[in-house]
């Protein structure tokens, strides 16, 4: 059985499922991939319990106050993972790309497997897309500055991000609309950060919010989804990593 470990946020982690289930639809009940979600939705706001660190993994935990927060996250995801397991779970995986600033320390103490999310959109890239071509990453601020993608695409690709006023008013607007529910408004507040990255020439845009893909894919059919041609879509990624995992 797949673990998931979502609420975070909450319409994140139910698009995920949605796109397990269609990815991989059954003639029959009986026939659907058997998966646990759990929808943690009380775990401590992964952006807002960073601080100011840079794009450096090894430099996170800077005062007790930062490491406070982090242990307080680091907490909650445990407690989650340790229900997915005693539920008989044979891996998790967790939809949400800031969550995976916690991922080694998670693996450490979870003897279950985790997916790596990051790694697997990398590993997908590298499939699709030239060595050293610019990839742009649409993410919350908290993404950016852990380099949770970085220390994956740095070797072999050019990450590009939207200027700081794009980001406020484009980006972290829409991953706002759509945890409130309002997606339209979601759908064109993205608008210009997409823009702003295909003006600077990027192959593929990774969608490193999971709320982004529900703004931006709202109003389009699933086909499209996975036809799209710019957009990479995590979820849509690590859904397919999941089944692949959980045939074997």
């Amino acid at each position: 059985m797949i673990g998931i470990l979502g609420g975070m946020g909450t319409q994140a982690g139910l698009d995920f499922c949605n796109k397990l289930a269609i990815l991989y639809r059954g003639k029959i009940d009986q026939e659907y991939p058997l998966f646990l979600l759990y929808n943690k939705s009380n775990i401590p706001g992964r952006p807002e319990s960073i601080g100011v660190q840079t794009r450096n993994l090894s430099n996170r935990i800077t005062n007790k106050k930062s490491k406070k927060k982090y242990l307080l996250v680091l907490k909650s995801l445990l407690n989650g993972c340790k229900l997915l397991k005693k539920s008989k779970c044979k891996f998790i995986v967790i939809p949400c790309n800031t969550a995976h600033y916690w991922y080694d320390d998670l693996q450490k103490k979870i003897n279950l497997p985790i997916i790596n999310m990051p790694k697997e959109v990398f590993n997908h890239t590298k499939k699709k897309c030239k060595k050293n071509s610019s990839i742009g990453l649409l993410a919350t601020e908290g993404t950016i500055r852990t380099g949770v993608y970085n220390r994956f695409f740095d070797k072999n690709f050019k990450i590009i991000y939207p200027n700081s006023k794009t980001q406020i008013n484009s980006v972290n607007k829409a991953i706002k609309f759509v945890k409130m529910g309002k997606v339209k408004a979601a759908n064109k507040v993205i608008k210009p950060a997409i823009d702003y990255l295909i003006n600077k020439k990027c192959k593929k845009i990774i969608l490193g919010c999971t709320e982004l893909p529900i703004a931006i894919f709202a109003f389009k059919s699933f086909k499209t989804i996975k036809s799209s041609k710019i957009f990479l879509d995590p979820n849509l990624i690590l859904a397919n990593a999941a089944m692949k995992k959980y045939k074997n």
